[in-house]
């Protein structure tokens, strides 16, 4: 991922400036990674390595989307929502 692209989530869904460690932002930013993977691995498909990583970033992303669902349940359907990831519960 582009580091100016990585700055434009960040910026985008921090709670206040310099936030990086927020639930909200860590999933959009694993959002994007998963998805330049995903694409990687349409034209690369033996690509085990790469495959490994997009599993391990996917299993993250489950974890913190619900540490937010429990946390705050409203945020986590806005989010969802936004990034286009889950159905809402």
């Amino acid at each position: 991922m582009e580091k100016a692209k990585k700055q434009e989530i960040i910026a985008k869904y921090a709670r206040k400036e310099g936030d990086v460690g927020s639930p909200e932002v860590q999933i959009a930013v694993l959002t994007g990674k998963i998805a330049e993977i995903t694409e990687h691995m349409r034209s690369h498909k033996k690509d085990n390595s790469s495959r490994r990583g997009l599993m391990a970033m996917v299993s993250r992303r489950k974890r913190l989307l619900k540490y937010l669902s429990t946390e705050n349940h409203a945020r986590y359907v806005e989010l969802a929502a936004e990034l286009g990831i889950r159905g809402q519960k």
